[in-house]
């Protein structure tokens, strides 16, 4: 593949911004090289070990360390106006591959993508609208609603009290929208009565929204004490502390992104499933592409989404309950049942 030019200024920039992720570290590398197969990953104002979405699309980077032999490294945003700046650090060395983490990227990556042709850009959780693609970056993307659905039936059938609740980050981000109000559809779906208490993080910036565990603790308790016996925390470091909130009032808790019963084990004994997108995966899938020469050309790749195993709470969950939430799924997959959940919050 044709490479960028590597000056020496950008080997020292990159070095001196980046920490040192993975053996060999990819601020030590010729990434200009073409022997060389480099894949860098900006996030967002979140961190890169939230438990969540972030750890799990950086898991998906590191597959290609592993199965690839690629030089992987990150960079962390801390302010939201160097999403330009983060991305063009690998750019310039040469990277062959960036992957750009979250909704609030989109704008940047698209810049970018147009700006340095020869960087196949994975944008997650970007939607490329018609008209707006750019041959060299892809949106992956997943259905939440789908996921959000099935969490939400799950919650429906175990709940003893009729009330439900989901802690969430702002629904200005349409994944996270759409993971809430796919959660109260497929509450009401299998019991119309239901009661769905639904919160979004909607007080506080793109800064703090995701990034605020006690918020998410709080505002889970709250729900608690009023009644609510199932809570979906969804929201990286915010959602992982309403999880927090559940395993201290022994309540069933709905992690979110990645199977959180090992990513948030102080949960395990409450946590009943968790709404996954299968990002890890879907990641790699990309990045393999990209390295084997048939990377799409713009607009949307589509990832998986499902539920993860009851793990220690298996005994507890009734085989007619299991056997109604697998058929969700399955009707859900197959096109024969539909979430009705618009693709992002209405204007």
């Amino acid at each position: 593949m044709r490479k960028m030019l590597l000056v020496g200024l950008s080997l020292m920039m990159l070095a001196w911004l980046l920490p040192a992720c993975g053996p060999g570290g990819g601020a030590e590398a010729d990434c200009a090289s073409d022997d060389v197969f480099c894949v860098g990953l900006v996030t967002d104002v979140g961190k890169i070990d939230d438990k969540s979405f972030n750890q799990s699309t950086w898991e998906g980077v590191k597959m290609a360390e592993e199965e690839l032999g690629a030089i992987v490294q990150y960079i962390e945003t801390t302010d939201s106006k160097d999403y330009d700046k983060n991305i063009a650090q690998f750019a310039e060395a040469g990277y062959d591959v960036i992957v750009t983490v979250g909704f609030a990227l989109g704008e940047a990556t698209l810049e970018a993508g147009e700006k340095y042709p020869d960087v196949k850009f994975i944008g997650v959780d970007q939607f490329q609208a018609p008209g707006t693609e750019v041959s060299n970056v892809v949106g992956l993307n997943f259905p939440e609603d789908q996921s959000g659905f099935m969490a939400g039936a799950l919650a429906a059938l175990m709940s003893e009290s009729g009330k439900i609740g989901a802690v969430l980050g702002t629904d200005a981000v349409p994944p996270v929208w759409r993971f809430g109000e796919g959660y109260r559809a497929g509450a009401k779906h299998v019991r119309p009565d239901i009661e769905v208490n639904t919160v979004y993080h909607n007080d506080v910036g793109f800064d703090k929204t995701f990034t605020d565990p006690e918020w998410g603790k709080t505002t889970a308790l709250s729900m608690i004490d009023k009644g609510v016996d199932v809570v979906f925390g969804a929201g990286g470091k915010t959602g992982n502390g309403a999880l927090l909130g559940c395993a201290e009032k022994g309540v069933y808790a709905i992690g979110v992104d990645t199977d959180q019963y090992y990513t948030v084990p102080e949960a395990q004994e409450v946590l009943l499933t968790s709404a996954m997108k299968l990002l890890t995966p879907g990641t790699f899938d990309l990045i393999k592409m990209a390295y084997e020469g048939n990377f799409p050309d713009g607009g949307n790749y589509m990832g998986e989404a499902g539920l993860a195993p009851y793990h220690d709470l298996a005994d507890e969950v009734p085989a007619d309950v299991d056997a109604k939430v697998q058929e969700i799924t399955n009707a859900l997959r197959d096109g024969t049942l539909q979430t009705n959940v618009p693709p992002a919050k209405p204007e």
